[in-house]
């Protein structure tokens, strides 16, 4: 019997030596497996960093507002955005007088009028000086129009430095900041 338990031992520690081979075999299998699943992932699963620097508008928004103040915006802001970003309007204030759905434009100043102050000024302009040439007007002129501060003289002038004289008052649509409504509010107070 000596030798059968030995023939059985011997049988054991070999039965015990392959599934402990076949446990690494399929260890490292299974590790090759997975290696290979990591190595097909696309890279496009990766989320790609995020802009940040350029993803914001800054916008100076001053006149009949609850707080006026230098406001930071996302990029795609609208002036409705700017104006609640500023506390909203006060009582007396003429928001009408801003194209509340235009795109905001970095760097530019907002001027929510007052009722009292958006009627003088679209009276005043035609009967104090006239009406304002598009074409010939400086910068400080054109600011003398309603709704028409530093920025938006500054890209009337560029806007006519780059695509020539305006032949048309309706060409005032094309400059970036002037919208359906300024451009009804100009119309009346400016020549070619």
């Amino acid at each position: 019997m000596a030798s059968g338990d030995g023939r059985l031992a011997d049988a054991r520690w070999r039965l015990g030596a392959g599934a402990a081979v076949l446990l690494v075999l399929g260890a490292v299998a299974g590790g090759v497996a997975q290696r290979m699943v990591v190595d097909a992932q696309p890279a496009a699963i990766v989320p790609a960093p995020v802009a940040t620097a350029s993803a914001e508008l800054v916008v100076d928004v001053q006149g009949a507002v609850a707080e006026p103040g230098v406001y930071r915006l996302p990029a795609g802001a609208r002036v409705l955005d700017a104006v609640a970003r500023a506390g909203g309007t006060v009582d007396g204030a003429a928001p009408g007088a801003l194209n509340l759905a235009r795109a905001v434009v970095d760097g530019e100043q907002l001027v929510v009028p007052t009722a009292e102050e958006q009627a003088a000024l679209a009276s005043a302009a035609p009967e104090e000086g006239g009406l304002v040439s598009l074409n010939r007007a400086e910068q400080a002129a054109l600011e003398t129009l309603p709704r028409v501060g530093p920025s938006l003289a500054t890209a009337i002038v560029a806007h006519r430095d780059e695509h020539g004289p305006f032949t048309d008052v309706a060409q005032l649509d094309d400059v970036p900041g002037i919208g359906p409504a300024l451009l009804a509010t100009l119309t009346p107070l400016v020549t070619l």
